[in-house]
């Protein structure tokens, strides 16, 4: 039997709409028209001869096919794209790309740095870096569209990844400035834990550490929203629908009027960490890696718990 030829364009068309679960928002992130998203949509079904979407008058979920298409799609979408952006390079004299993926306000302080010192060593290199959103902890590595990523754990334990802290830093509470919390100048978990909380979309175990469910004492969370990325999660805030956690950094990097951040006496800190693969024999990133953890050894981020990579908080916080 011949098998169908799929189309990138097409599986664009397909990650959008499932990842948004809904053909309007769906369209409108792609610019077309709605109509024309679904009859595409209904080829590619037709074309793979099974059904990828359920289909509500008020929701759209995947099955089981559509679930397994979407992960493969977005690798090969991701494979596309570097391979158009390596040919292009190799034409302009570059000689090659390190993808860094990166969730909010990366290493901080230390991301400049990092990216100056390797690009000092290795002029002839450039470096990406690629913003990944929540329900992606592993800003990357997972599907093989970054080299290495500074990675926030807890992350999903696995063979084939390699994780290293380069900095410890508090978390602390966000809420909107109009919250009775604002004025305090510290809280504890006990004091706002029958708050609505936003809530990142992501794997449970990442999820559950940023609503800090260890430290409730058993007490269930009140779900105010879910957001993808730090500035919904924000917007949220400022929108008076929940109060979250997040780590002391992004104090410096996001601020902006209608949040307070307020410190939080009683949960863990927060690692920042570089991650990489050590299935795939990559020298760059390596290097890169090497770079990360000699800055890192310098200091150079503000309000620490501890600058050094202690084993026993490493160990309990790195994987899941």
């Amino acid at each position: 039997m011949q098998q169908p030829q799929l189309d990138l364009r097409v599986l664009q068309y397909f990650v959008a709409v499932a990842e948004e679960l809904h053909f309007g928002r769906a369209a409108a992130r792609l610019h077309i028209a709605q109509p024309s998203l679904s009859v595409q949509i209904r080829k590619l079904e037709h074309s793979l001869g099974t059904p990828l979407l359920i289909r509500t008058s008020r929701s759209v979920s995947l099955t089981s096919a559509g679930d397994v298409l979407l992960g493969e799609a977005k690798r090969l979408l991701s494979a596309a794209e570097r391979a158009v952006s390596l040919t292009r390079e190799v034409a302009s004299g570059v000689r090659g790309t390190l993808i860094v993926g990166f969730q909010a306000n990366a290493a901080a302080e230390l991301t400049p740095r990092i990216l100056a010192a390797f690009k000092n060593n290795h002029p002839e290199i450039h470096v990406q870096m690629r913003s990944f959103d929540f329900a992606d902890p592993t800003a990357g590595l997972a599907d093989g569209s970054a080299d290495v990523a500074f990675v926030r754990p807890p992350l999903p334990a696995a063979d084939w990844l390699a994780i290293e802290t380069l900095f410890i830093e508090p978390r602390v509470l966000v809420v909107a400035s109009s919250s009775r919390f604002a004025g305090l100048s510290e809280v504890s978990v006990e004091q706002v834990v029958d708050e609505p909380f936003v809530a990142r979309k992501a794997p449970d175990k990442w999820r559950d550490f940023w609503l800090a469910t260890q430290a409730r004492g058993g007490q269930p969370v009140r779900l105010g929203t879910q957001v993808a990325t730090v500035d919904e999660c924000f917007e949220a805030i400022m929108g008076e629908r929940g109060i979250a956690f997040t780590q002391a950094s992004t104090q410096r990097f996001y601020d902006r009027p209608g949040l307070s951040f307020i410190p939080v006496r009683d949960v863990p800190p927060s690692p920042l960490s570089i991650a990489w693969r050590t299935d795939v024999n990559d020298e760059l990133a390596r290097e890169f890696v090497e770079t990360a953890r000699t800055l890192a050894s310098f200091g150079g981020v503000p309000n620490l718990v501890d600058s050094r990579r202690p084993a026993s908080l490493s160990s309990s916080l790195q994987s899941i």
